[in-house]
């Protein structure tokens, strides 16, 4: 039952992610299926898996993707 859940906190955080109209808010927000995805493979008993994805997915992923949309901001005047 507690499977279920982690599969739906991960869509919503990925719906929730793409619905974003700020870049950078967008990307933040991408560690959500992350750490969704992580506690659903702690759950299956695979914490090596899960620990890859909680570091990989819901760590530097988004650091990349929030530093990539910082640096290529447009300046308005």
């Amino acid at each position: 039952m507690i499977e279920y859940i982690f599969m739906i906190v991960t869509v919503l955080g990925a719906i929730i992610a793409l619905m974003q109209r700020d870049l950078l808010k967008a990307a933040i927000l991408t560690g959500i299926p992350g750490v969704g995805l992580a506690l659903l493979y702690q759950y299956l008993q695979a914490p090596d898996v899960a620990l890859t994805q909680a570091i990989v997915g819901s760590a530097i992923i988004p650091v990349f993707f929030a530093l990539a949309v910082y640096r290529t901001r447009r300046v308005e005047e």
